[in-house]
């Protein structure tokens, strides 16, 4: 008698199926539509192959483009391994060595034959034809096990050192595949991957550039050429996706930070920001606007050394997880030479102490939060600074002003009671839903939940963690209207953390705000208040930030508005520009209306045509020019141009100052 295999169906139902069938055979027993559209199945909450056969009775979901995360994982894996294939046969000796998908596409390691040079960007045109041709031949993906053995001999006898040398250091016993590519060409891979390479869509992909890369991230091992491609489910998704790019490439707010004269780096202080007048500006407003929503959430504003002793950062934990990151200082003593004209080369003391420049504010909160004797009466307590953090980023991570060496925070810790977490936490989703909705920026929230290493007790973590979900329920985001996920074993090292993920006006995300339950470095640093039984008991401190770091809004916001910042944003809000200088008189008058009404102004008298000074003023991103001829001196007029809009509007002097002057009102005081 066949033996008969149950396999539960995500609608409830069961089929019953012969033993060694496939995910594939479920789905061509319910219908053809679905065998047709099945890329891959989970079994048992496993991503398999569909024809990999079932081990026993089974859990099946069948995964479609419909399931568009999971389908794009699988068809970038698929491109990859169709790159390396490609390559290979275009170039007779070339060795592969591994080729992920990535956030939007996929790339490949590999190393050139020696009979020619790396390979180039002008080689991109030749390897996606030929990957092209392996999509159409329609060719199967077949899951092989071999045993280490045999992979080292496979890759030994085929010149592939790289793979010979990774297979090497597999564990014995342990089951190892192969995905073999029609009856020849075959790659090391636990897959899963697609039924064949004709699920692929050949018009879904591109190549995108090459680079150098290290084998195994090493700069002392062998130099490879990294070929890069982007990879969709459909024609219509990649061209959407290159529109992004050109439209992302526009809106590069380092390119428009020259243009706008915002900022600039330089070697001299690599990693951090040199900040123009303008772009100061931006910063004041923004920093104004978060001092008045904090004042009227009742933090209390500190501020904290730059350096502490080393031995602080040991105690909190931070020495053992960061050092690599931080910035050591020691103590000096000054060396004078013999003629006595001044300092030499600086000399550490035999007996030097070190400092470190602080990479987060949290520990000397804690040391400010000690002062004195804290009772229960006066929690929470909510601390909050405009802190100037140090990182030792490497070279090669710095990105303009979105990931720097010196940075500044919008950052607050609230000491509570166990109590008062879940209120404190509920109280930061809607300030934080305040602040981004005066941006326009819609969010996801996301909980990072505990990592597989961290410190503190297992309880505490499970008390921190459903704290952080009680709080978002309470404020009614736990929902697919705000994204809600879970993210196992991506919280810090001392708490879970709820994250904000932003989406910006071309569908980028950016993780900026974050709140954190944290009972370890209140424990580790000794911090205590008295409660009501006279007794010192542990605060509860709870780690939080809207901005994340200014650098990185700032860019953000650059980014997210191509420039073209909210009108209180906006360095320069008008530009009063004259046709004639028979009104210039008149343009005065206009500028002292306009700064009269706190309004941020700059005049262009200058002896050249309208056209010019609106054009430059436009590409400086000025939200309002107010041209001024002959007639509007003499009509009491203004002509307003607002940037974007093709038509200009005639109005009186004072409307166009009570127009303007109501948007360059930050959205926290339009109120009132």
């Amino acid at each position: 008698m066949t033996e008969l295999l149950k396999i539960n169906l995500p609608d409830g139902s069961t089929r019953e199926m012969e033993a060694g069938s496939t995910p594939a055979d479920v789905a061509a027993a319910i219908g053809p539509g679905l065998a047709k559209a099945a890329l891959a199945a989970r079994v048992n909450g496993e991503v398999r192959d569909l024809n990999r056969p079932f081990d026993g009775d089974s859990e099946l979901a069948l995964i479609t483009s419909r399931d568009e995360a999971e389908a794009l994982e699988l068809v970038r894996h698929d491109y990859a391994h169709v790159l390396a294939e490609a390559v290979q046969a275009l170039y007779p000796g070339t060795q592969i060595t591994f080729g992920p998908a990535t956030d939007d596409g996929f790339y490949y390691d590999v190393m050139a034959p020696e009979s020619r040079e790396p390979f180039s960007s002008e080689d991109l045109p030749a390897i996606e034809e030929k990957m092209r041709e392996i999509i159409a031949a329609d060719k199967p993906l077949t899951r092989e096990v071999w045993t280490r053995q045999q992979l080292i001999e496979k890759w030994e006898k085929d010149g592939e050192r790289f793979k010979a040398e990774w297979a090497k250091e597999l564990p014995e016993g342990e089951e190892l595949t192969v995905y073999r590519s029609g009856e020849d060409w075959l790659d090391m891979c636990r897959g899963p991957h697609l039924a064949s390479t004709g699920k692929l869509d050949p018009q879904a992909f591109r190549l995108m550039r090459v680079a150098g890369a290290y084998w195994r991230g090493d700069q002392r091992n062998a130099q490879l050429t990294r070929i890069y491609g982007t990879g969709w489910l459909n024609k219509k998704q990649l061209k959407q996706h290159l529109h992004n790019l050109e439209e992302a490439a526009k809106r590069d707010h380092r390119k428009l930070g020259r243009e706008m004269d915002l900022f600039h780096l330089q070697e001299e202080a690599h990693g951090s920001v040199f900040w123009h007048p303008k772009g100061y500006r931006i910063w004041r407003e923004l920093e104004a606007y978060m001092r008045r929503k904090m004042d009227v959430a009742g933090y209390r504003e500190i501020k904290t050394p730059q350096l502490m002793d080393i031995r602080q950062w040991e105690q909190s934990g931070h020495w053992g997880k960061y050092a690599e990151n931080m910035f050591a200082v020691p103590d000096i003593v000054p060396e004078v030479d013999g003629l006595g004209e001044g300092p030499a080369a600086p000399k550490v003391a035999e007996d030097a102490g070190w400092l470190a420049m602080k990479p987060m504010n949290c520990p000397a909160h804690v040391l400010v939060f000690k002062q004195g004797i804290t009772s229960y009466r006066d929690l929470p307590i909510r601390l909050g600074e405009m802190g100037c953090c140090h990182r030792n980023e490497p070279h090669g991570a710095l990105h303009g002003l979105m990931r720097v060496r010196q940075f500044t925070q919008d950052d607050a810790h609230i000491f509570c009671t166990e109590d008062q977490v879940v209120e404190e936490v509920r109280a930061f989703c809607k300030l934080a839903d305040s602040v981004y909705k005066d941006f326009g920026f819609s969010y996801h929230v996301k909980l990072a939940l505990r990592p597989e290493k961290r410190f503190g007790s297992d309880a505490d973590w499970d008390k921190a963690e459903q704290e952080l979900r009680d709080a978002v329920a309470e404020a009614g985001m736990d929902n697919d209207d705000y994204g809600w996920e879970e993210l196992p074993g991506e919280g810090a090292f001392y708490a879970p953390k709820l994250e904000w993920h932003l989406t910006d006006a071309i569908g980028r995300t950016w993780q900026v705000g974050t709140i954190q339950g944290d009972r370890v470095l209140p424990d580790r640093l000794d911090a205590n208040y008295v409660g009501e039984d006279g007794e010192k008991h542990r605060p509860v401190m709870l780690h939080r930030a809207i901005f994340g770091s200014y650098e990185r809004f700032i860019g953000i916001l650059i980014e997210h508005f191509a420039g073209r910042l909210p009108v209180w944003l906006a360095p320069t809000q008008v530009v009063v520009a004259t046709i004639v200088s028979d009104a210039d008189d008149y343009a005065k008058q206009v500028i002292a209306k306009l700064e009269a009404a706190g309004v941020r102004v700059d005049s262009d008298f200058r002896n050249e045509s309208i056209n010019y000074k609106v054009r430059e003023h436009s590409l400086a991103k000025v939200p309002h020019i107010l041209v001024i001829g002959k007639r509007e001196a003499e009509e009491g007029t203004v002509a307003m141009r607002t940037l974007g809009e093709k038509q200009q509007q005639f109005l009186s002097a004072d409307e166009a100052v009570a127009l303007i002057r109501a948007e360059a009102t930050p959205p926290d005081l339009r109120e009132s």
